[in-house]
């Protein structure tokens, strides 16, 4: 019998072990005189880390004097225009911020060693100073986004504006890209690492140990700690089938793996372990982890992203689409766009559907008109006057280029597999649905309307965008098929299918990391190198690095196993 899904899977540290509590972290500082730097996010209740750092050392007899870079901030004018949100901005949408965080202050100060005991400066972006120690304080994305939808003005605030409520937009587009930038610059000079979910007791790891764990992970299969939020269109698949307890009403969104906010466990369970953000993988090993030929292409970015859509006892997601490349260049400054793809893991209700591309009559000018009624007078949009609704069958991958309108039904859980831009989603309807604090969902159709590609209508759209799975390669009780690919998409998505006396189909990275979901049966143990091991069990997702190499599925259970995978393609 299989295991069942593993809502928190961790690995091992490497040359050292995860230390909890803040006694724990001090007894590893000298006690001077020295200039101790601790980094981390703004959505940290920097406060309260000040606090439980000062009574540490106090504990321990060190002398300490504390510096709060927040108190450095400009004025929030200033901030906005440094950050490309000045007056005229998008009220939904920023530009990737790409300015360092610096420009939050209005100078940084000097750190001259103290003449005894500690200098502690604390706040984003402190490795900026000169400094003799770097901590790195961190938290969870998903605890900032969930401060900031909470209103709470301790955490989840933004970049150079503590102690006021966030704001998502700020959050998304201007914040993270700055912090993440600054993070992975200094992620290689961290003398540790704290973990604070529990800011009065956190886990943390020293700099060589989070290193050593890293290059470790870097060679061999690795899961992120999956999570799901609530949206106002939301289901229930995820709590009943895999035991999360939704924040909301709901299991909306299921994050599997989307590198920006996805973090690895690391440790020997939930007593002593700390989350690390999977970005560092690619930061550290992105020739290793990524593939030379990916990381030539994108760099340190992690080009896709798996996630589940949750509509099963939910409702209709929006009609929405994805700006195209060159609007995603010139609009919102990322190289490149979010082309998608739907895989349906499984259905529930009589006629679940998925919108997808527009009718052959579709007339843009009076879908123009209803969107703006929908929005301005709360009438309700003929949908399928305008776009098509399609059967959602199990096991079928649905294509979805950037421009193309598309929405999943209810009743289903779809498998989203994607590029990794996930930010710009363009709606143009939302079923008259309301979203927090009873407000109508925003809904910028002027983008929309913008990055609309009109060709992708008709037969075509079935023909192109619903593709039958043609068989790749094949083996003893195996095969494996192509189950969509686009010339205008960088990735194509496969699936692998072992009857259970399959001895191991044989499969190789061929220099390209691969990404893999068990979406049907039991489950898989993948084998490489010198019999190293890693199962995966229906429902997971877990990136094959690129430098392993060549590697085997082995089927787990009694039925088929289905194994859907994501690769970087390389013949474009």
């Amino acid at each position: 019998m299989t295991r069942p899904y593993q809502r928190n899977p961790r690995y091992p540290a490497v040359d050292g072990t995860v230390a909890r509590g803040w006694d724990a972290a001090v007894r590893t500082l000298p006690a001077g005189p020295a200039v101790l730097a601790v980094d981390g996010p703004a959505a940290l209740d920097w406060s309260a880390v000040r606090s439980h750092l000062s009574g540490a050392l106090g504990v321990h007899g060190t002398p300490a004097r504390f510096v709060d870079l927040r108190e450095y901030e400009a004025d929030w004018d200033t901030v906005l225009e440094r950050t490309g949100d000045g007056p005229g901005a998008d009220p939904h949408y920023l530009p990737l911020a790409r300015t360092p965080v610096a420009a939050a202050y209005t100078t940084l100060p000097r750190t001259d060693p103290p003449d005894q005991g500690l200098l502690v400066v604390l706040g984003p972006g402190a490795a900026l100073v000169r400094h003799d120690l770097l901590w790195y304080a961190d938290l969870p994305k998903r605890y900032a986004e969930a401060a900031v939808t909470a209103g709470d003005p301790a955490v989840g605030v933004n970049l150079g504006r503590h102690g006021a409520p966030g704001d998502l937009r700020r959050l998304f587009y201007a914040d993270w890209p700055v912090l993440d930038a600054h993070r992975d610059a200094h992620a290689a000079g961290i003398d540790r690492w704290l973990d604070l979910q529990d800011t009065g007791r956190p886990a943390s790891v020293d700099g060589a140990t989070l290193r050593a764990t890293l290059a470790h992970l870097a060679g061999g299969p690795v899961r992120t700690r999956p999570w799901f939020n609530s949206t106002p269109w939301g289901g229930q698949w995820a709590a009943t089938e895999l035991g999360f307890t939704p924040r909301g009403d709901n299991t909306a969104l299921g994050y599997e793996l989307i590198a920006p906010e996805a973090g690895v466990l690391v440790g020997d369970g939930p007593e002593a372990e700390v989350e690390v953000p999977f970005q560092l993988l690619c930061v550290l090993h992105p020739a290793e982890f990524l593939g030379a030929a990916v990381h030539a292409e994108f760099g340190t970015s992690f080009p896709i992203r798996f996630d589940y859509l949750d509509t099963v006892r939910g409702g209709n997601l929006s009609i929405h689409l994805h700006p195209r490349e060159e609007y995603m260049r010139a609009h919102f400054g990322w190289p490149y766009t979010q082309d998608e793809t739907y895989y349906l893991t499984a259905t529930d209700g009589p006629d679940p559907r998925v919108y997808l591309g527009l009718q052959e009559d579709a007339d843009i000018d009076l879908m123009r008109k209803q969107v703006v009624a929908a929005i301005e007078n709360g009438e309700e949009m003929n949908v399928e006057r305008f776009v098509q609704s399609h059967t959602a069958e199990e096991g079928r991958l649905y294509m979805i280029p950037a421009g193309t309108p598309h929405a999943s039904g209810t009743g289903n859980l779809v498998l989203e597999i994607s590029a990794t831009p996930y930010l710009y989603s363009l709606r143009f309807y939302d079923w008259l649905r309301k979203g927090t604090g009873g407000a109508p969902r925003p809904l910028p159709y002027e983008h929309a309307f913008a990055n609309l590609d009109e060709a992708r209508r008709g037969e075509a759209v079935r023909r192109d965008l619903i593709q039958q799975p043609r068989l790749l390669r094949e083996g003893d009780g195996w095969r494996e098929e192509v189950l969509g690919a686009l010339p205008e998409m960088f990735y194509e998505v496969r699936r692998v299918v072992l009857d259970p006396s399959c001895p191991g189909a044989a499969m190789d990275t061929e220099g390209r990391f691969r990404i893999l979901n068990v979406s049907g049966g039991d489950g898989v143990v993948i084998e490489w190198g010198d019999g190293r091991t890693h199962d995966l069990v229906h429902a997971e997702t877990l990136t094959v690095p690129a430098g392993v190499g060549a590697y085997r599925l082995r089927p787990l259970g009694s039925g088929p196993v289905h194994v859907v995978t994501a690769l970087v393609r390389e013949d474009r």
